[in-house]
C-alpha cells in the first residue's frame, strides 16, 4: 500500500499566523480567549484549548473586562475593537493580511462621498466569520450574495461595487458577476457596475492542485473539519475528479473506510487542516497493512 501525503494541503500563511500568536501569548501562561474557533478544525482547536486557549462567543466577549483576546485570521467588524477599548480588553489582531486589506477597501468605498448611493456587494456565505467582519465596514448596509437567486436584491438603477470574501470559488465568482452585469446591461447602465478580485489566490490555486492530487490516487482520504466552507468546496473538486474520495475529521473515522493492500491512497486537506493531524492518519492507514 502507497500512502502520501499532499504538500500543498495544509494551513493557509493567514491560519499559521493566528496560531502562531495564540502559541506566543500561551508562553506565559496567561489567560487567553480567543473570539470564535481559531480555525474551522476541531482537532486543532482541541490542542489548543489543553494549552490554555478558551474560545468565546461574541455574547461573552461583551462581559470581559481587563484581558486579553485573540482575534482569529477571519476578522471582525470594527464593533468588536470598540467594545475592546470600551472594556480594556487587548486585543491580539491575528486577522489575515489579505482580509484586512479587503476590509480597508470596503470601508474606503462605503465612505467615498461620490458612492453615497452605491451599493456594496458581498460574495460569501451568509453567517460567516469573514462575511461579518466585511458587511460591518459598510454599517451592515452592504448586500450579501451567496448564489444567483440573490441578485434580485441589487437595484440596478444605482452604482454598485462587488467584493468577494477571500476563500470563495473563482468559477462561482465570475458566474454571480458575470450575471449581474448582464443586469446591468439590460437596463442600459452597464457603467454602474464594478467588481474586484479580491478572492486569495493561495486558497484559488489549492482548486487546481487538489483536482491534480485527487485524480493520482485509487482513493483520497479527505482530512477538514466539518464547518470549513474551503474543505466542504475543496472536497467537491476530489470528489469529481476521484469517486472513491472519503471525508473525515479524524482517524476514528478511518474504521468506516476499507483498503486493499495494494491501494495508492492519496491524503490532502483544507487550508484550515493541520499538517499533524495528516500525518497522524496516514500512520493511521499505514498500520493497517
Amino acid at each position: 500500500m502507497i500512502v502520501e501525503i499532499d504538500k500543498n494541503s495544509g494551513f493557509c500563511f493567514g491560519v499559521v499566523r493566528a496560531i502562531e500568536a495564540a502559541e506566543k501569548q500561551m508562553q506565559n501562561n496567561e489567560p487567553l480567549y480567543c473570539l470564535g474557533d481559531i480555525v474551522h478544525n476541531n482537532e486543532e482547536v482541541n490542542r489548543l484549548t489543553k494549552m490554555g486557549l478558551t474560545i468565546i462567543s461574541h455574547n461573552e466577549f461583551q462581559k470581559l473586562t481587563n484581558t486579553k483576546v485573540l482575534i482569529r485570521a477571519h476578522g471582525e467588524p470594527p464593533q468588536t475593537y470598540q467594545t475592546a477599548k470600551e472594556n480594556n480588553i487587548t486585543l491580539i489582531d491575528a486577522t489575515c493580511p489579505v482580509v484586512l486589506k479587503l476590509q480597508k477597501d470596503i470601508k474606503k468605498s462605503f465612505e467615498d462621498a461620490i458612492f453615497a448611493n452605491g451599493q456594496i456587494l458581498i460574495f460569501g456565505k451568509a453567517g460567516h466569520a469573514e462575511v461579518i467582519g466585511l458587511l460591518g465596514q459598510t454599517q451592515n448596509k452592504g448586500i450579501v450574495i451567496t448564489s444567483l437567486k440573490d441578485i434580485d436584491a441589487i437595484d440596478y438603477d444605482r452604482p454598485a461595487k462587488m467584493y468577494s470574501q477571500t476563500t470563495q470559488s473563482v468559477e462561482e465568482y465570475q458566474t454571480i458577476v458575470a450575471a449581474i452585469q448582464d443586469a446591468y446591461e439590460q437596463k442600459g447602465n452597464a457603467s454602474l457596475f464594478q467588481y474586484y478580485d479580491t478572492i486569495c489566490y493561495r486558497v484559488a490555486n489549492r482548486a487546481k492542485e487538489i483536482e491534480q492530487f485527487a485524480s493520482q490516487y485509487d482513493k483520497i482520504i479527505f482530512v477538514s473539519g466539518e464547518k470549513s466552507s474551503n474543505g466542504l468546496y475543496l472536497f467537491e473538486i476530489c470528489k469529481k475528479v476521484n469517486p472513491l474520495s472519503f471525508f473525515i475529521f479524524n482517524r476514528n473515522q478511518l474504521n468506516y473506510i476499507s483498503f486493499n493492500k495494494n491501494d495508492r491512497i492519496g491524503i490532502c486537506g483544507a487550508t484550515s487542516t493541520p499538517m499533524w493531524l495528516m500525518q497522524e492518519i496516514a500512520e493511521s492507514i499505514r498500520n493497517k497493512e
